[in-house]
Order: C-alpha cells, then structure tokens, then sequence
C-alpha cells in the first residue's frame, strides 16, 4: 500500500479498519483520490473515536498513541480547499450512473462543512427532525390546575426554584431535558414531574443505559412514591425498554411501526446515551408521549458514537418563549439569586424554549468536593490545584509514589465488604461495596486497571490465582445478560448464605441473588475505569490521573471521578497532569450543536 492512506497509517493516526474501509469504498464508488479516501478514513476514525462526523476544517487536530514519537503536523496532510472540492464531485457523495451508493454525505453548517457516515447522518437527522416535530404543538395545559399543584408539590419554595421550574417545563412541552450534576435533585425532580403529570391509567416508564443506573433510578423514586401518592414504578435497561432482538444490535422490537405504549417516558443518565440509541428510542415514541432526558452533561459520554446530551444542551434555540411557562412560574424565571439558588441567567431562559433547564444547587455533597468539580468543569486550573493543595478534610491530593493512605482505603473496605459477605449479610455487603473505589483513565498500561487491580487485589489479600469463587469478592458485569436480570456495568459481591455461594446485585430493597455460575461476562473489580463508574457513587474515590500525554486525560473524565464521591476524594498525580486534564476537553464533532443547511 501506498499513497496518503499508507503515510497516515504508518504514523498510527488510521488504523488498519480505518483504511480497510475508506479503500473498500473507493473500489466500490470507483474513487481513486488519495485525498477524498484520506478524509473517507479520518470519518471512520471520528466515529470509532466516538464523534458522529469528521470536521473538516479541524482535521489535523488528531491525537495519536501517547508513546507515539510521530509529529502528527509534519504528515503530507493535504489542503482543506482540494478535500472539501474532491468530495464536493465524489460519487462517495453525490453518487453515480452506476448507482445510488452514497456511503458518505458531506453537510455545510454555521461552523463549516462535516463528513459523516451516511448511517450516522441519517441517525442526526432522525433525531434533529423528531424533536422538532415534537416542539411544533405543545400539549394542552390546564393552568389553574397545574399551578394548584405545583403549589402542592412546592409548598414553601422560594424563587428561583429551579426544580419548580423544570417541573412546569415538563408539564408544557413533549420532550424535558433536565440536566445538572450529581446530587442537585434530579431524580427527586424526576418525582415531582410524575406526582404534577399523575393521572389515572397513566403509563410511565423509567428507563437507563445501565441496569445499575436504572436500579438507582428505581430507588431514588419508591424512596418518594409514598409521599408523593406515586404507584410502585419499576425501572429497566434502555434496550428491555425498546424490545431487545437477539438478531441485531441497533434494531428493536418497539420503533416507528411498533411504537411504545406509554404516556411518560423517564431516562436517566442519558449522557450515556449513544446516537443511535437516541434515535432509536425518538423512533419509538407516540407524538403525544412525553419524554423526559435527564443527565449531567459534562460527564463523560457514551462509548459509542455521539454526546447526545451535550449536544442537545448545546444546540441552537428554535422555540420562543413560552406564555404558559411564564403564567406557571414566571416569578422563578425573574427572581434574582437567592443564598440557595442562583438566578436564571439571560441564556438559560433562553434555553427553555427548547425544553432545558439545568438544576444547580448541590444536595448530595457540597464543601470541597462540589467546589472543585465546578472548578474543574469551568476549565479553572488555578483554582483546582488550589482547592487540592488547601488541606480540605474532603479532598486531598497524594504524588504517584504517595500511596499509603491508598492501600489503607483498600485494605479496609476490602475487610469489611468480605465481613459482611461472609456473614451473609447481603444488604451491609452491597453497601460495603460502596465505600471506596480505585478509578483509572486507562484499561492496560502502567496507568491501567489491569495493572492497578493487581495491586489493589494484593493489598485486600485476594486469592492470587483464584479458579474458585469467594466470599467478598467484588464483580463487574461486562455484558448484557437478560435471561439472568444483569446488565453491563452492575457490579455486585460474592455472598455466603446457607452453606452456599451466590452473587448480589443491588435492586433497590430487593437485591438479585444468583449462582455465580450464572454470570457469563463478570470479571473480578478492585478497580475500575472513570468510564464505567458513571451512574455509581462512592463514599470515597481514589482517582489515578495518567501523565499528560494521554489523551484520555481530559476535563471531562476528572469531573466524572470527582462526582463519584460523596465524602472524599482523593487524586493521585502531579501538577502537570491535574492542569493537563483541567484544560482538555473532549471534543466530539456532531451537527446537532450547529446551524446544519440543508443538503
């Protein structure tokens, strides 16, 4: 192989897939320059890396392997001007006489042309085009009854309430995007959204990209059923909710012919939500249902293509303001900052006319902690290397040799979990499971969690080599299982119970019990990546940052593992690598956050 693609392969900026396919398209279309096949392998790469689309105009900004000696800028890129002309005339585009085959679409925005994967195009498109359908008509309000029960839901609220707020919104439009960090009330929002929309015969679901997520969620609204005269809701697993098929991966049982049958649908942790699943579940739903998205935006995004929620947060306004709002809560959208709550700004109320609101005010942890994740999710460098240097009993930060404190988290959490598992003690074994988590940014390497849950197994005294299951070990599901009730990313502890071994999982009041035998993708975690902790809360985190050429080392993926903790958070790294992370940001090209024109 030579050529472009051969350069950029060698450099290890495309991967063997990558050029596999940009060349198997050209043979296909009949496209032999190196240019448009170049740009061809860069939007598979965007996609694999997890952007919906390639920027064309930000194309050389590519982040190779961090032991990589390549300089990315030296390669014969080539210019913008003969890429954006090549594909303008490329039958990969605009196809051919011989056929309709149009694998790639080249889109002009307000921040310049992208290049996608037609399927990922035709994805945006779906979703861009359903929430502007579902924005069109707004459902019909009675404003005397809703305003009777948002003065029963929020008797002695004083504005601005954003909560009050975001409920209202939810009672006005289709679709509610309800974002904030962990611990500003969303779920508790959640409820009172249900307990304003409570009718009788109302369908609701709850649902999640994770079964631990959708467990959560389950919990967090029986915690308020009772109060709120809520029936007993049950949560499930975005793909359960949408009929998961055995014979594909991105098709589900519910779609656009088969739609789903409720009149509410709540997600939680939608930034994890991947684009195609977004469509897929916007496909599925009634017009007249309505759609709840709630999330933390500024955690890190979904492992598959797309950052849905950002995007969504991010995307530009189309909906006016809206009179019902105003006659509802109109006071909390004037009011000015109160010593609980920050007032609206100009951009927020603006951002209401498309159906968002973002709670602010901490409710789960506060001090240090919620501190420094706002310094951090500002891009403030200076102040979270001050907040970790200031000896706040909540956060603390410890070299990459320091790691006494580390081992001695490890040592007793580990002894407690297996105490409380050996007794059989499900309930104090799962919350045991909770007391302290080791989170890295990488899989393998010296940063890695296969690495570091060696060490960490050594430090708890975990069986070396264990073939056998043990009471107190800590498990990972990997994979979806249905027949089982387990799904990726739950974690659970081997338990004794009469005379036999059998693995738990938390569910609300009801934890799954089962033969470990059962589990068919689990692996022993003493550690975990940042990525796989989102949906989790610990009551102390230990965060291992990698060194600064990481490209994983980002803004997001230190305030996801700093939101993970309830009571202390501990950062193993150096300056460079805190300051590296803190001005990083993932950056995931999409159109839904831009002004697309037509194609």
């Amino acid at each position: 192989m030579t050529g472009l693609l051969a350069d950029f392969a060698a450099a290890e900026v495309l991967a063997p897939a990558d050029v596999h396919v940009a060349r198997r398209l050209g043979r296909l279309g009949r496209e032999d320059a190196e240019a448009v096949l170049l740009a061809a392998a860069l939007a598979v790469r965007a996609v694999r890396l997890g952007a919906t689309c390639l920027e064309l105009e930000r194309m050389r900004d590519v982040v190779v392997d961090e032991e990589s000696e390549v300089d990315v800028s030296a390669l014969p890129w080539p210019a913008l001007g003969t890429v954006v002309d090549g594909l303008r005339r490329s039958p990969l585009v605009i196809g051919s006489p011989l056929g309709e085959l149009r694998p790639l679409r080249l889109v002009d925005t307000d921040a310049g042309p992208l290049l996608y994967l037609d399927r990922y195009w035709r994805q945006e498109q779906a979703v861009r085009d359903l929430l502007d359908d579902r924005a069109l008509v707004p459902p019909p309000v009675d404003v005397a009854e809703v305003g009777a029960r948002l003065a029963t839901l929020f008797p002695d609220a004083v504005a601005p309430d954003r909560q009050r707020i975001a409920v209202a919104l939810a009672a006005t439009r289709w679709t509610t995007v309800l974002a904030g960090g962990p611990g500003t009330g969303k779920t508790t929002t959640v409820a009172r959204v249900l307990a304003l929309l409570k009718r009788p015969g109302l369908r609701v679901a709850l649902a999640a990209p994770t079964g631990k997520a959708a467990a959560r969620l389950q919990e967090s609204v029986r915690e308020q059923a009772g109060s709120l005269g809520l029936p007993e809701l049950s949560a499930m697993t975005l793909h359960r909710l949408l009929g998961w098929r055995p014979d594909s991966r991105t098709r589900f049982r519910h779609d656009a012919t088969n739609r789903l049958p409720y009149d509410v649908v709540v997600v939680d942790e939608t930034s994890m939500v991947s684009l195609t699943m977004m469509a897929r579940l916007l496909e599925a739903l009634r017009p007249d249902a309505r759609l709840v998205l709630v999330g933390d935006p500024d955690q890190l995004t979904s492992v598959d293509a797309g950052a849905v929620l950002a995007d969504l947060v991010a995307r530009p306004v189309t909906g006016a303001a809206d009179p019902t709002l105003d006659a509802l809560v109109g006071a909390d959208l004037t009011a000015a900052d109160d010593p609980k709550e920050a007032a609206l700004t100009a951009k927020e109320r603006e951002r209401l006319g498309n159906g968002i609101v973002r709670l602010s005010r901490g409710r789960r942890f506060g001090g240090a902690i919620a501190t420094l994740a706002v310094a951090v999710r500002e891009g403030d460098a200076d102040l979270t290397w001050s907040l970790l240097n200031a000896g706040e009993e909540e956060v603390s930060l410890v070299g990459p040799g320091e790691l006494d404190g580390l081992v001695d988290d490890v040592r007793a959490s580990s002894l407690a979990l297996t105490e409380a598992a050996a007794a059989g003690d499900v309930d104090e074994a799962l919350r045991r499971l909770e007391a302290h988590k080791l989170l890295c940014a990488h899989r393998r390497g010296r940063f890695g969690v296969s690495e570091w849950a060696r060490r960490a197994a050594e430090w708890a005294g975990a069986p070396a080599y264990a073939d056998e299951w043990y009471a107190g070990q800590p498990l990972l599901v990997t994979k979806n299982d249905h027949e089982a009730k387990v799904y990726n990313g739950d974690t659970g502890v081997v338990v004794a119970r009469d005379g036999a071994l059998l693995a738990a999982f938390g569910r609300g009041s009801t934890p799954v019990l089962m033969h470990p035998g059962r589990l068919s993708d689990v692996q022993t975690v003493y550690a975990m990546t940042i990525h796989r902790s989102q949906g989790s809360q610990y009551d102390a985190v230990s965060v291992l940052l990698p060194e600064t050429a990481s490209a994983l080392l980002t803004r997001e993926l230190l305030y996801t593992a700093i939101t993970r903790a309830r009571r202390h958070v501990r950062v193993i790294g150096t300056e460079e690598s805190v300051r590296a992370a803190v001005g990083r940001q993932v950056l995931r090209a999409s159109g839904l956050r831009r002004i697309v024109t037509p194609v």
